[in-house]
C-alpha cells in the first residue's frame, strides 16, 4: 500500500468551520452538495448502509463516483431498517446544522428523518432534498440525469437531428447538488436572520430545464425553433472545429468584427478581410454555408501546434481537441494547483493514490483543498457515536446487533 498523499493545510478562514451537515446521500446528486459545503469547510458526516454507498463498487463509467464526490467527508454505516440504527441516525440527524438526501419521495419519512419530523425536533434545522421532479405531477417519476435530458430538451440539443445524445458528463446531477447547496447557503444567511430553519428542495429536471432555458428564450424572442448543436445557426461567423495537417483538430473562432480582421491577418487571409459578403459578423453568420467550408479548405494544410502559437500570440480564442485522460498533464493545472492527491478508499487500488479535480475558484487567493481523503466504509462510525454520547459497551452492542458497522 502507498502512503497517504499529504493533505491541504486548511485555510486561515473556511467560511462553513464549525458547521454540522449529515447527508443521507447517494450516486452523484446529493454527494455533489455535500462535497461543496464539506470543501468550504464543514464538518460533513455521510450515513451509508451496513453494505456501503454503491457507488464504491461501481464500474466503467461509474468507478470515478466515490472518490469524486466524498472528499473531505466521515463515513458511518448504519441500518436504518434496524430500530436501534434509525435511532441512531436520528440522533445524529439532531445533532445536524444542514440534513441532505436524495432518495425517493416518502423514504426519509419512515425512519422520522423527513423534514417534518426532525424540523419539529429543532426547528433551526435546514434540510435539502435532491430530487428528480420538484413536487407535481411528476414528482412519482423514477429520474436520472439521462431521463431529464431526454425530457428537458438537452439531450435534443446535443445530438444531431434524429438522435439524441446525453452530454458527456452528470451535468445534472452535479449541478442539481451545487443548487442544493446554493441553497443551504441561503437558507443558513436566513437562519441568521430569523433563527429559524428551513426546507431546500433541488430537482433534476428543473435544473435541466434551467440549462435548455436559453434555447427556450431563444424561440420566445425569434419564433425559431432552436436547432440541435450540429446544426445550430450559430451567432458568430467563425465558432467551429477544424480538421487539419496529420487529422488533428482544432477549435477556432472569431466572435467579433476586430477579432476576424486579426483572423484574416495572422493567417494571410487579406482577401477574405476585403470581401463584402463578410464584412460584419452578422454577414459571416449568413454567409457561413460558403465561408467555413473555404476555410476548412485553406487551413487543412496547416499544423495544428502552428495554428495554436498563432492564435494565443494573437490573442484569439482557440483550444486544442482533449480527452479527459490529457488534462493530467495540463500545464495550466498543474501550475494553478487545480489537481490534488486523493487516497482511494476501495476497488483493486484501495489504497493507492490518484489525482482529483478541486473546485473552479479560490477563497482568499487559495484553491480549496483535500483536508480529508475519501473515507472507507463507516471509517468514522466509532468516533462518531461516541461523539453523540454512546459508551463503548453501546457501541459494541450496536456493531453485534449490525444496527451500525
Amino acid at each position: 500500500m502507498n502512503p497517504s498523499p499529504p493533505l491541504a493545510t486548511p485555510l486561515p478562514s473556511q467560511p462553513l468551520a464549525g458547521l454540522r451537515v449529515v447527508e443521507f446521500t447517494h450516486m452523484v446528486m446529493g454527494p455533489t452538495c455535500g462535497m461543496v459545503l464539506a470543501d468550504m469547510g464543514a464538518e460533513v458526516i455521510k450515513v451509508e448502509p451496513i453494505a456501503g454507498d454503491r457507488t464504491r463498487h461501481l464500474l466503467g463509467s461509474g468507478a470515478g463516483f466515490f472518490p469524486m464526490f466524498n472528499r473531505n467527508k466521515k463515513s458511518i454505516a448504519i441500518d436504518l431498517q434496524h430500530p436501534d440504527g434509525a435511532e441512531v441516525a436520528r440522533r445524529l440527524a439532531g445533532s445536524a446544522d444542514i440534513v441532505a438526501e436524495n432518495f425517493k419521495p416518502g423514504t426519509m419519512a419512515k425512519y422520522g428523518l423527513d423534514y417534518a419530523s426532525l424540523s419539529r425536533a429543532d426547528p433551526r434545522v435546514i434540510y435539502v432534498s435532491h430530487k428528480g421532479f420538484l413536487p407535481g405531477p411528476y414528482d412519482h417519476r423514477t429520474a436520472l440525469d439521462e431521463v431529464v435530458q431526454m425530457m428537458g430538451g438537452l439531450a435534443y440539443m446535443t445530438g444531431r437531428p434524429g438522435d439524441p445524445l446525453r452530454a458527456g458528463t452528470s451535468v445534472n446531477d452535479i449541478m442539481g447538488g451545487m443548487f442544493g447547496a446554493i441553497g443551504a447557503l441561503g437558507a443558513l444567511i436566513q437562519r441568521g436572520i430569523s433563527g429559524k430553519g428551513q426546507e431546500v428542495q433541488s430537482a433534476l429536471f428543473e435544473n435541466n430545464v434551467f440549462l435548455v432555458g436559453q434555447h427556450m428564450l431563444q424561440y420566445a424572442i425569434t419564433g425559431k425553433a432552436a436547432a440541435p448543436m450540429p446544426e445550430r445557426i450559430s451567432a458568430w461567423g467563425v465558432y467551429d472545429v477544424f480538421t487539419v495537417h496529420g487529422g488533428e483538430q482544432i477549435f477556432l473562432a472569431a466572435v467579433s468584427d476586430a477579432q476576424w480582421a486579426v483572423f484574416c491577418d495572422v493567417l494571410g487571409f487579406g482577401d477574405l478581410l476585403v470581401d463584402p459578403r463578410y464584412a460584419s459578423n452578422n454577414a459571416r453568420v449568413q454567409m457561413r454555408d460558403a465561408l467555413i467550408p473555404e476555410l476548412r479548405r485553406r487551413l487543412a494544410p496547416r499544423a495544428a501546434a502552428e495554428l495554436a502559437q498563432l492564435f494565443e500570440d494573437a490573442g484569439l480564442p482557440f483550444a486544442p481537441i482533449r480527452k479527459p485522460e490529457e488534462l493530467y498533464d495540463d500545464e495550466h493545472l498543474i501550475a494553478t494547483g487545480g489537481l490534488a492527491a486523493i487516497r482511494l478508499p476501495d476497488g483493486e487500488r484501495a489504497g493507492q493514490t490518484a489525482q482529483t479535480t478541486l473546485f473552479p475558484f479560490t477563497m482568499d487567493g487559495q484553491r480549496l483543498g483535500v483536508r480529508m481523503h475519501p473515507p472507507t466504509m463507516g471509517e468514522h462510525t466509532g468516533e462518531l457515536l461516541a461523539g453523540l454520547g454512546y459508551d463503548a459497551d453501546r457501541i459494541a452492542s450496536l456493531r453485534q446487533r449490525l444496527a451500525v458497522a
